[in-house]
């Protein structure tokens, strides 16, 4: 199954996944912030050798001389971690506190360290600054079993761990995470969730994936991933996080490009958990609800657009043309106000047209001038990322670290 980089509003995640005869299986969620009676939240922050650089620890050494001082180096954790620490105890938690760790401590960073419990504003001001032994490996399953067993008793638990390499114990976590579904699907355990942030350039995208479409032989989906520098907001982290019997409109259609429709949600309610069929070959499906249309592009080539539903559907036995506007999208659903908002940019505005030019006089000997520029539409400019501080922690790009080792659908 394909997980899709880019996704637009209102869209948590998008799978796409071939079935046969080259039909595409598609399953979307519509972003929500989960809402559970008595949730218990966790961010675990990864503590091996090669996360002390981005948690601007210098061990100190080297050459006396300040001719050849280095640069200082700056915590980029700690603004993450302070972020999704505070978002989830304000948004989430029924105690309104994240339990925070350090993990891949000690010895073949086997080991946790327990940062504590953190209100919001305890979060947005804790300085993060890394665990008092770096480990000399990269093993996530106690941090696992750390959040597991601790709030055994929680009706529902969401635990994030963040890393910037190579997990040491994947085996070990795949078996694990096996034998936890099928207990949940039993009724043996209560629910969890589990998202892998990855932060830098030496992260192992593919370990992620691998847990991400672990097969558990259940309906229960443990785990989802992402990488820090393509979260477009904090409430990412909930993409695959949906309540299947969740309505978040009183009527809906998934069109394919020529406007045939694919699912009609009129009768039922739009869900937030979305699955359906594409011909092979499709480019991408449209969302029509509240008024409007939404592109969710299928590969990375095909730019989005964003229609309104009130212009004329194309008749399903030819492609008709459809007027395009500006991106537009429903509403988000409210939120608790957060201590500071996230920055989105600015929509970019549509350049106006060129006048058109007279034409030239019969008599004139001149060439004729060259016919006027169409208009530049949104959709020809290169797509612009939101100025969202949880991308400029992601200025990890900016020096590769040098260390010992390398961060349901609803169940």
């Amino acid at each position: 199954m394909a997980q899709l980089k880019k996704v637009v509003d209102p869209f948590g995640e998008v799978n796409v996944h071939p079935l046969p005869g080259g039909v595409l299986g598609v399953t979307a969620t519509i972003l929500m912030e989960p809402r559970r009676e008595g949730t218990q939240t966790g961010i675990a922050l990864d503590g091996s050798g090669s996360m002390r650089k981005l948690f601007g620890d210098n061990p100190g050494g080297g050459v006396v001389s300040p001719l050849f001082a280095k640069p200082k180096l700056e915590n980029v954790i700690a603004p993450v971690a302070q972020k999704i620490c505070a978002y989830l105890a304000r948004t989430v938690d029924a105690d309104k506190s994240t339990t925070c760790i350090y993990w891949a401590v000690g010895a073949n960073g086997a080991e946790i360290e327990p940062i504590g419990n953190l209100t919001a504003e305890e979060a947005e001001r804790y300085p993060f600054t890394g665990p008092r032994d770096y480990g000399t490996g990269t093993q996530l399953l106690p941090a696992v079993r750390y959040f597991v067993e601790r709030f055994a008793a929680a009706p529902w638990g969401f635990y994030v761990f963040i890393t910037d390499g190579e997990l040491f114990d994947l085996d070990e976590v795949k078996q694990y995470s096996v034998r936890l579904a099928r207990d949940i699907a039993a009724g043996r355990r209560r629910p969890v969730k589990f998202v892998l942030i990855g932060l830098g350039p030496d992260v192992n995208e593919k370990q992620m994936e691998e847990l991400d479409d672990l097969e558990t032989g259940t309906d229960v989906d443990l785990w989802d991933h992402k990488l820090a520098a393509e979260m477009r907001q904090l409430a990412d982290v909930f993409a695959e996080v949906v309540d299947r019997n969740v309505r978040v409109a009183d009527h809906g259609r998934i069109l394919d490009p020529h406007g045939r429709v694919i699912k009609n949600y009129s009768d039922t309610g739009l869900p937030a958990l979305l699955k359906f069929e594409l011909p092979a070959g499709t480019t991408h499906f449209v969302l029509e609800v509240n008024g409007q249309r939404i592109e969710q592009p299928l590969t990375e080539a095909v730019p989005f657009r964003a229609t309104s539903a009130a212009a004329a559907s194309p008749a399903p036995s030819a492609p008709a043309a459809t007027t395009l506007a500006t991106p537009v999208v429903p509403p988000p659903i409210p939120r608790p106000p957060a201590s500071e908002p996230i920055p989105v940019a600015a929509p970019v505005a549509t350049a106006p047209a060129s006048p058109p030019i007279a034409p030239a006089a019969p008599a004139a000997a001149a060439p004729a001038a060259p016919p006027p520029l169409p208009p530049k539409h949104p959709w020809d400019e290169e797509p612009k990322e939101l100025e969202l501080d949880l991308t400029d922690m992601i200025d990890l790009e900016l020096e590769k670290p040098k260390g010992d080792d390398n961060l349901e659908m609803e169940q």
